[in-house]
């Protein structure tokens, strides 16, 4: 890090640095800044509002409050916008400018002069971009989350985006349910600021970044529309100016140990399977990856401790309020690295020690009386996923863990659409629906692995059928659903030569997802396979040349970690 603080720090290159400190300091007084103000270090704000992301509403809030503790603790608050990436309003998906975004990121946060960076984001893809481009940039940065919406009503039922979205959208595809009824609904379900309501990807990261160390102890899971949010931003603030005097990057809080408690966290709370994919992104930004193996000693180690939204009863608001991620960390203390240090310098066993208040069990269950005594996401293996594939068994139809079918094939995105609800689509309950050229570089890799039940079938009441992909799920979705196989079909993985009538079997036993066709005949088909066409400029060429597999973190390869891209390119897993 160069000695230069505040303005004198990355100077613009007219080679007179005389110069450069003159003309940078005359045009900040044209912002109406002191001589004395102009004199202290600066704390940047990475703010990320936009009209396209609902999530961020309360931005202007969150930003005024974190530049309110900068000045309170003798820093000058600086901020400056990135993209911001909206989940619903982005096409085709907003998992292509996850990376872009985490390249704003970086670059904006080196390029600019900032002696740390206060990150704020929150919907699903804003908060791993950001990490990821701090884990790149390293110099100081402490993450705040915009926080998770409140609950609707609805005829005295609590609702939440979005499970409740998919659970009444799905009763509307059956014919349960009016038109006029999904439409009430469809104003109740998300009725504040804030990130979905319960344990989808964007709470999910928001744990993972105070259980990395990224963010203040106690911040994940505060309601967007709670006072103590703006109390929490205030103190971020703070916190930032404390790092000029006790600098940590986040190279120092993102370690091998650290990201290893964050997987035990995801275990416990049953989060998103998009976690394990944004994980793997951050970790390997800093060379650190987790393999298939070690995520499934995790998992089979680390007992599902929270009842919330998809898989149990809660929403987040009844997790903070039930003790949160202190309380959380507190059961899962035992499997924890407590030697790992969070972005203010405190061992996490320091923390711990500390004692809580209460503790609501029906929300977080003690370790002797757990939701599930595995945690929520396993690996599978087998011939249709050589580098890997990820199972949310907490979501999952039990019945239908060890299940061999007739494969029901779809091409592709526009395929699926068009012949999903096809009254003569020939499919049964016990057929597994096959997604091909929806990973990351065929689409984007889209939280399209959530494949709608066709409607003959929904209509006859099954309620879940399983469907394995190369695509994404949302963290808020449910049912028995393989996803993130890799390579996928766009990079000649086995998953391009299945055929409409071959036979699959599931084995959550085994962690397997197998083809039972031939390997000669498997290759062979391999080898007639026709790639699709990539795109032939701008951003979208760029991405799809240089994304890696899922089991990297479809991160760029030119942006992860020289001994993770070599990790990558050697096959390893």
């Amino acid at each position: 890090m160069t000695d230069a603080t505040g303005l004198r720090r990355g100077l613009t290159n007219y080679g007179d640095s005389d110069f450069a400190v003159y003309l940078r300091r005359s045009f900040a007084r044209s912002m109406g800044l002191s001589r004395e103000m102009l004199e202290k270090p600066i704390i940047g704000i990475a703010m990320t509002p936009s009209d396209f992301n609902n999530c961020h509403r309360s931005m202007p809030e969150l930003v005024e409050a974190v530049s309110r503790g900068v000045l309170a603790a003798g820093a000058l608050p600086r901020a400056f916008p990135t993209i911001s990436t909206g989940e619903v309003f982005l096409n085709p998906t907003s998992m292509v400018y996850r990376n872009l975004m985490s390249m704003d990121t970086e670059e904006m946060v080196r390029a600019q002069p900032m002696d740390a960076v206060v990150l704020i984001g929150g919907c699903d893809k804003t908060v791993p971009a950001q990490l990821m481009g701090a884990a790149s940039a390293d110099i100081p940065a402490i993450q705040l989350v915009t926080g998770p919406m409140s609950t609707g009503r609805y005829k005295g039922e609590r609702l939440g985006a979005c499970t409740d979205c998919r659970r009444f959208w799905g009763r509307f595809r059956a014919g349960e349910i009016e038109r006029d009824e999904i439409d009430l609904v469809e104003g109740r379900l998300a009725a504040t600021a804030g990130t979905c309501a319960v344990m989808g990807t964007a709470s999910t990261m928001a744990i993972i970044a105070e259980v990395l160390g990224m963010s203040l102890p106690g911040t994940a899971a505060i309601p967007a529309v709670a006072a103590d949010r703006l109390v929490a931003a205030e103190e971020t603030g703070k916190a930032a100016v404390h790092l000029l005097t006790h600098p940590r990057k986040p190279s120092e809080v993102i370690t091998e140990k650290s990201v290893e408690n964050a997987m035990r966290a995801l275990m416990a709370v049953s989060g998103s399977t998009n976690a394990v994919v944004h994980l793997a992104a951050i970790a390997g930004r800093r060379g650190i990856r987790i393999s298939d193996a070690r995520l499934n000693e995790i998992s089979g180690e680390t007992p599902v401790l929270v009842d919330l939204k998809p898989v149990g009863k809660g929403y987040l608001e009844d997790f903070h309020h039930a003790g949160g991620v202190g309380a959380l960390l507190r059961e899962l203390k035992p499997l924890l690295h407590l030697d790992t240090v969070d972005v203010m310098g405190q061992a996490l066993g320091d923390r711990l020690e500390e004692p809580l208040d209460w503790v609501d069990r029906e929300v977080i269950r003690p370790m002797d009386n757990p939701v599930s005594r595995r945690g929520g996401l396993i690996a599978l293996g087998g011939n249709l996923a050589p580098k890997g594939a990820i199972f949310k068994r907490a979501a999952a139809t039990e019945s239908l863990f060890e299940h061999e079918g007739r494969a029901v094939v779809f091409e592709s995105l526009a395929d699926l659409a068009k012949r999903v609800d096809d009254p003569d689509l020939d499919i049964t309950a016990e057929d597994i629906m096959v997604l091909k050229n929806a990973g990351p570089v065929a689409a984007g890799m889209p939280e399209a692995g959530y494949l709608p039940i066709p409607k003959k079938l929904a209509r006859a009441g099954v309620k879940d059928i399983v469907r394995i992909s190369d695509a994404r799920m949302s963290g808020t979705a449910f049912g028995t659903i393989v996803l993130h196989i890799a390579p996928e079909s766009a990079r000649g993985g086995p998953l391009a030569a299945v055929r409409n009538g071959d036979r699959i079997r599931l084995s959550v036993a085994e962690k397997s997802i197998d083809l039972l066709v031939d390997a000669d005949e498997i290759a062979q088909r391999l080898a007639d396979y026709e790639l699709p066409e990539m795109p032939v400029r701008g951003y979208q060429r760029l991405y799809a040349r240089s994304v890696t597999q899922a089991p990297e973190g479809a991160d760029f390869n030119f942006l992860q970690h020289e001994d993770f891209a070599r990790w990558g390119e050697e096959g390893e897993t």
